[in-house]
């Protein structure tokens, strides 16, 4: 059972990534294919800067499309479609949640706390708040913290008393920073 856990975790991990590399490793190869045709030569430098250049440029250009008025309708009818699609809705919504909670405009880590985690000891681990309301669990007087790992794009989620939570003062971009790399990198004051 335990074999499996970490074959289901480690496809967490793979499938975001993996399918975003895909994505644009397909589109490259079809841009790169398209300058091909003006008869340069594969190992051209400027096919490649150009190819990458236009990956770039296609993404923002999505970007702006799902920012604005009129194909915000679009895409929210797609991303339905998608989200009710056996199959693909178990990949699609999980990789959506991921990026949307680091990158989204509705970020998810942006609580910093420090958690007490060894009363005795005084010991402390870094986290954010994620949730506030814990009635879906039947659970009251505590949140959920998430704890991320050093060196690693995994954590664990624990239900704490609100008297074991200080705020932090860092920036959740910084705090974030400050705990994946294993304290190495320093706060800013930018």
């Amino acid at each position: 059972m335990k074999l499996f856990r970490f074959f289901t975790q480690g496809l967490l991990v793979l499938v975001p990534i993996g399918i975003t590399l895909i994505i644009l490793l397909k589109l490259y190869s079809f841009l790169n294919g398209m300058l091909l045709r003006f008869n340069l030569p594969a190992d051209n430098i400027f096919v490649v800067v150009i190819s990458m250049l236009a990956v770039v440029a296609i993404i923002i250009v999505i970007g702006i499309f799902a920012s604005s008025f009129i194909f915000k309708g679009v895409f929210a009818f797609l991303e339905k479609i998608i989200e009710h699609t056996p199959g693909i809705k178990h990949v699609y919504s999980p990789v959506k949640d991921f990026m949307q909670a680091f990158v989204g405009n509705k970020k998810k880590f942006n609580r910093p706390v420090l958690v007490l985690t060894n009363p005795a000891a005084g010991i402390e681990e870094l986290g954010f708040i994620t949730n506030e309301d814990l009635s879906d669990f039947g659970v009251t007087g505590k949140v959920a913290v998430y704890m991320p790992h050093s060196y690693a794009f995994s954590g664990r989620v624990v239900f704490v008393p609100k008297e074991n939570i200080r705020k932090v003062e860092a920036k959740a971009g910084d705090t974030m920073k400050f705990i994946v790399t294993g304290g190495v990198v320093e706060a800013h004051d930018d």
